[in-house]
């Protein structure tokens, strides 16, 4: 079957694990757009089925599977949101194809960085410019102070600014973007298990009343990746009773705002937003 033309009103949607996915799908329907989505196996569910105009499934090594189904169904841009779990490398979950191998091949390292941006070069080879998630996202980009009615105490702010700083650090390295502080002291920082399960770790360690942040890294390309707290990490927080979350602001987002705040009011978290600190 012939590929069609490139239709500027057609957005592709490749996506992984989380909560992301579906906020670019409604933000991209909010703009009048049709979706085009492809679920990334096995790493993704079929959460954007319901949004999407048209949908399928393709293994996440599949790259060139993944640029042809875009082409044939007419798209020339596109946006990658969700999760790609690095530890599906490590698990044999991955069967990559001839263009995906050449990819790994060329990349000096397998920081998250160097993997998107080799993406990207491929996807532009062939006619598909990657947009930005914030294109389809602004709402929910975290504003800078107490997004919750109440904020943090004074102990629990300078706990903010250490973490925010340590933060800062391992994400530099490539390591993570969260850390479990309490007392000004590490409980936990992010590495290849996520968010959620950093936050389990460190909460446990710190018993009630830690403080959770997640910052942006250095040198982050915040077209493909933008670091965000969904309902599933909240989630995590309660379960372990933290206090507080800080996201830094104007780099990070909160996914489905207005019920996150809530639910977090009820749980007794303040949720901030810090800028860069001096």
């Amino acid at each position: 079957m012939k590929a069609a033309g490139p239709h500027p009103k057609l957005i592709g949607i490749i996506y992984g694990a989380g909560e992301m996915p579906v906020a670019v799908a409604l933000g991209a329907k909010e703009m009048g757009l049709k979706v085009v989505a492809i679920a990334l196996e096995p790493v993704a569910d079929s959460s954007l089925e319901p949004y999407a105009d048209e949908h399928s499934a393709v293994n996440v090594g599949k790259l060139g599977h993944i640029i042809k189904t875009l082409k044939k169904s007419g798209v020339s841009e596109a946006v990658i949101a969700g999760k790609i779990p690095k530890n599906a490398l490590y698990e044999g979950k991955v069967r990559p194809d001839l263009r995906a191998i050449k990819v790994l091949f060329g990349l000096k390292d397998r920081a998250d960085d160097s993997i998107i941006n080799a993406v990207a070069g491929e996807f532009e080879k062939d006619g598909i410019t990657l947009r930005g998630i914030t294109d389809f996202c602004g709402p929910f980009i975290t504003a800078e102070g107490a997004l919750t009615r109440k904020g943090p105490s004074r102990a629990e702010r300078k706990d903010m600014e250490f973490g925010f700083k340590i933060a800062k650090e391992i994400g530099r390295l490539d390591i993570g973007q969260t850390v479990v502080v309490k007392g000004r002291a590490v409980m936990a920082v992010e590495a290849i298990e996520g968010t959620d399960e950093a936050i389990r770790r460190g909460g446990r360690l710190a018993g009630p009343g830690a403080v959770v942040v997640k910052v942006s890294r250095p040198a982050q390309d915040m077209r493909f990746d933008i670091p965000a707290a969904g309902l599933r990490t909240l989630d995590a927080m309660v379960e372990v009773r933290v206090r507080v979350l800080a996201l830094e602001a104007g780099k990070s987002m909160v996914i489905d705002k207005d019920t996150f705040l809530r639910k977090a009011e009820e749980a007794g978290i303040s949720v901030v937003g810090v800028g860069e600190l001096k």
